[in-house]
Formats: C-alpha cells, structure tokens, sequence
C-alpha cells in the first residue's frame, strides 16, 4: 500500500492539460474545492471538456471568463449548468441513467481525469465515495488518473462504493459539510396529489422515488403500510420516518431482500448520519440500480416520477421546456419500463394539472422542440390533484378523455375542443 499523496488542490490540478476531459463527481459529493482551483488556471487551459450529471454549488466553470477554457458536456441538467447548456458554452447528452457507464467502460467518451470527494481511508486503506456511487464508480475504474478531496464529514457507505488510496493519483485533504437539501413544506396541492399516489401503494410494494414535494407527501402518508421495500436511483429524508416506524423492511424485496438500495442520496445532516456506516443501506453504480432487468425481478415495483407537461395521447415530456434543455432524461423511463414489467407493478407519473402560472400542464401538443422522455406506448398510471388515471391499454381517444378528467377544470373545456380536433372525439 503506497502512501496517501497529499498535496494541495493547486498541486493536485496542476495534473490537468489542454485538451483532456475531466469527470466531476456530482450531488451532495460535488469536489468544489478542486473544482475551484481549476478554475483559477482557466488562463494556462484551453478546451477542457467537463463531463458530469447533477453537480451542487456555484458551477463557475461555465461562466465567464472561464467557460473560454472550460466547455461542460453533461448527462443531466441542474440549475446551475442549465444557462451554459442552453447556450453555445455548454451541450447536453440525452442518455438513461443506466446507460452512462457505456460511455466510459467502451471508451465512447475515454477520461483523463476524474475529481472525487471520498471520505478518510480505514485501516486497510479503503476510502468511500459516499452517497454518489452512481456513474463515479465506472468513471474512477476507466480514469487515466483520479484526484481526489479526503473529508471527514463524507458518510462510509456500504456497498460497491470504495477506492483504494492506491488509485489515487493526488489528494486533497478538507473539513467542510457536504452538500445538504433543506426541504419546504409540501403546498395543498402536492399533498392532494400524494394521498392520490399514496392510495395506488400496496403492502409489500418496492418503491422508487425522487426527491420533493410530491414524493415526501406520499411518504407521509404511508404510515399504515407494511414491509415497503425501496429499491431506488436516489432517496432522500422522507423514508426515515418510515424505517423508524418499521413500515419499510424489505423483507418482501427479491433482489438485496432487506437492503435499502440506491445509487445516490441528498438530504439533510440527519439523513447522512442515518446513511453513514449502515449495513442497511446499499449503494451500487446506476448501472444496477437502474437496471430494468434487476428492477423488475422485485414484487410490486412502485415507480412515481414527475413531468412537464403530457400531451392527450400520454407522451410525457419531464426534461424540457419547449427547446430549453430543463433537466435531463435521466431514469425515469428506467424505472417506468422496471415497474411495469414487475409482477403487481406499477409506473407513476404525478404532477399538478398547471403550472404555477395557470398554464395546463395536459396540453393538445407537446411544445414545439420538446422531448419525449416517456414513450405513449410505456406510460400508465397518471396522477394531478384531481385524482388517478390509468392509460394502459387505452386507445388514444379513451387517453384524452382520461387526461381530461384530471387536467384543472379551468382547462377542460379547451382540451375536450383540441381532443376533437386532433383525435375527431
């Protein structure tokens, strides 16, 4: 076992030349300090391609002056990349979560380097990538070098997620909090929405769910349920209660029976004091987390994603605004395909019927330049605040007059003349 080599973060991206491509590790385990210092050698580079998902905290890296030397080549879109994105200083990749490994394991996208935050090595010199195993195990595995910052405050997690100091190239020591997600108090309508969700969750279900308003109040109301199961990409703080209360168990699950599987976490101190050290928790690569193969062979899959708008036939669009790249593709239809194969499953999209300036968020016609992330043909279950409809196996007419019945009554007098119009109801 070498010696851990600690240098500074300016020594450390010191290794980084023109022309590479350089993995940012992302959420709550966004590198910021190492991020920063290579920020500050943006005058020495040139074209140094920036390839990452979710990141956390000011991505200056995509500003100016020094989105001269940086350009970032995402696989998911967050606020604080989403004006480069939409510009000429930033591009988005439309990929499955599941899918991004491909891009480093068969040298599609080869990196030069990857930035990581990991905690402190044990005795055998382990160190943990924390709560954003994700798509940072495949980058670290195929890296031609790895730089890492060494902090006390990252959670050990069980799991897949370890490196061994001898991977690593050059590391950086730092104290400070990781990233943590306060959440805001769930509107009336979120919370008509998730008592809608909640009442389609079954006893012994296998649930997969985001982070939000939505997803913490059908947590809320699960308090009467038995041996839930979670099998997700990412949770956050709205399963604690749930586990403290012994309602979620796994013990029903038939993949990791008992384990609370993930491949991501943001949340609050709290949560990352739950998660650190807990063989209950199970982090693996999205790889396997969203693998529909693995997702499916789980009892009762429970999927409940979100979207932009949905169109009258039930194509869902969850990450675009029009042309505007909003987010990302993501796992969604991972997860939507995964529960609708799974035995007693069911995929979810749930969304308020407008936006908060009035506009239908069930439309005629997609926007133009908007993207389908969910296909008409893998959609079924549609939840707004005005109750549940099950698309599947419905012809596009009975589709529009469902989604009619739960888009804003301001709405629906409009939609039912467009419906006509389109489909001749």
């Amino acid at each position: 076992m070498k010696k851990l080599p600690i240098v500074s973060a300016q020594e450390a991206v010191a290794k980084i030349k023109s022309n590479q491509r350089i993995f940012f590790q992302g959420a709550a385990m966004t590198p910021t300090v190492l991020i920063d210092a290579l920020c500050d050698r943006f005058a020495e580079l040139r074209n140094v391609e920036i390839i990452q998902i979710h990141t956390e905290g000011h991505a200056k890296y995509t500003e100016a002056p020094y989105n001269e030397s940086f350009r970032t080549n995402t696989c998911f879109v967050g606020g604080n990349v989403r004006k480069a994105v939409n510009s000429n200083f930033g591009a988005y990749i439309p990929i499955f979560l599941s899918e991004i490994h491909v891009l480093f394991r068969k040298n599609i996208l080869p990196l030069d380097c990857a930035f990581i935050q990991v905690s402190p090595p044990d005795k055998h010199g382990f160190c943990s990538l924390g709560v954003s195993v994700d798509i940072t195990l495949p980058a670290i595995q195929h890296a031609k070098t790895v730089i890492a910052q060494i902090n006390p405050n990252v959670p050990r997690t069980h799991g897949d997620g370890i490196i061994h100091i001898d991977r690593l190239d050059a590391a950086v020591e730092v104290d400070q909090p990781i990233f943590a997600h306060m959440f805001t108090q769930p509107t009336e309508i979120e919370k008509m929405i998730g008592a809608h969700v909640a009442g389609l969750i079954e006893d012994g279900a296998t649930l997969q769910m985001g982070i939000g308003g939505i997803p913490n109040v059908v947590l809320n109301n699960l308090t009467n349920h038995k041996r839930l199961g979670i099998h997700t990409e990412m949770f956050s703080d709205g399963v604690l209660p749930l586990i403290e209360k012994g309602v979620i168990t796994g013990e029903e699950k038939e993949i990791k029976t008992g384990k609370l599987v993930t491949c991501f976490a943001v949340g609050s101190q709290k949560l990352y004091d739950f998660i650190d050290d807990n063989p209950i928790v199970h982090f693996k690569e999205a790889a396997y987390t969203n693998d529909t193969a693995i997702i499916r062979q789980n009892p009762k899959v429970t999927a409940i994603n979100s979207a932009i708008e949905i169109d009258l036939t039930g194509q869902v669009c969850a990450d675009t605004i029009g042309k505007i790249q909003y987010s990302g593709v993501g796992g969604q239809m991972d997860f939507i395909r995964g529960a609708a194969l799974s035995e007693g499953g069911k995929a979810i999209i749930a969304m308020p019927s407008t936006t908060s300036k009035g506009i239908s968020k069930i439309v005629p016609y997609l926007r133009e330049g908007a993207g389908v992330t969910t296909t008409r043909a893998h959609v079924h279950y549609i939840a707004t605040e005005y109750g549940v409809v099950d698309l599947f196996g419905r012809n596009l007419k009975q589709r529009a007059e469902a989604l009619i019945s739960i888009a804003h009554p301001d709405h629906r007098e409009e939609l039912s003349t467009q419906a006509f119009e389109r489909l001749n109801t």
